[in-house]
């Protein structure tokens, strides 16, 4: 299943997800969807409030930006309640887009190092640190199991500037290759 993805102005994005367990009905029915929701998309990843489902999942296939970032190649992972333990000081600035906030890409600073505990989709436990771009990625996706989006980072007078743009994707009126769903 494709499921239609939740753009800016849905309350679901603003909501801090809840942890779920591995008797999480359907649950590997709905990674699969995810994964599929997200490649129609041409997203990098997607997290379970993009959906609709305020849980704490996402998932991540950073693969395509190989070329660019090789620490990428076969990137390809199941966050399940995710929590993020160590930020470092160092913070770098990159553009990030999301697709939430579709046709918005505006630079967003964040630590460059992370250190993260998980579950993937067998509820095996990990804890592992990433740095450089695959520590931003992750961060992207964890924020929206956090009711956080990229553009709660930054300044008052660059979102103001975002408002006429926000304002259309809350209401609808952009034309996407995907199927979205705004608030009712």
């Amino acid at each position: 299943m494709i499921y239609p993805v939740v753009v800016y102005g849905h309350p679901v994005l603003r909501k801090v997800a809840i942890s779920i367990d591995k008797d999480y009905e359907g649950l590997e029915q709905l990674i699969a969807d995810m994964w599929n929701t997200m490649y129609k998309a041409d997203g990098l990843g997607l997290a379970a409030p993009q959906i609709g489902k305020s849980i704490r999942l996402f998932v991540i296939d950073a693969d395509v930006l190989k070329d660019e970032f090789p620490e990428l190649a076969g990137f390809k992972k199941v966050f399940i309640n995710a929590q993020i333990e160590f930020l470092e000081s160092k913070f770098e600035s990159t553009a990030e887009g999301c697709l939430s906030l579709p046709m918005i890409n505006e630079k967003v600073k964040r630590p460059s190092r992370i250190r993260i505990k998980y579950q993937d989709e067998h509820f095996n436990h990990y804890e592992e640190e990433y740095d450089g771009f695959t520590a931003r990625v992750i961060q992207h996706e964890y924020d929206h199991i956090e009711g956080k989006l990229f553009i709660d980072y930054l300044n008052p007078f660059k979102r103001f500037m975002l408002k006429g743009k926000l304002n259309r994707i809350a209401k609808g009126e952009i034309e996407l290759a995907y199927q979205i769903k705004i608030a009712e």
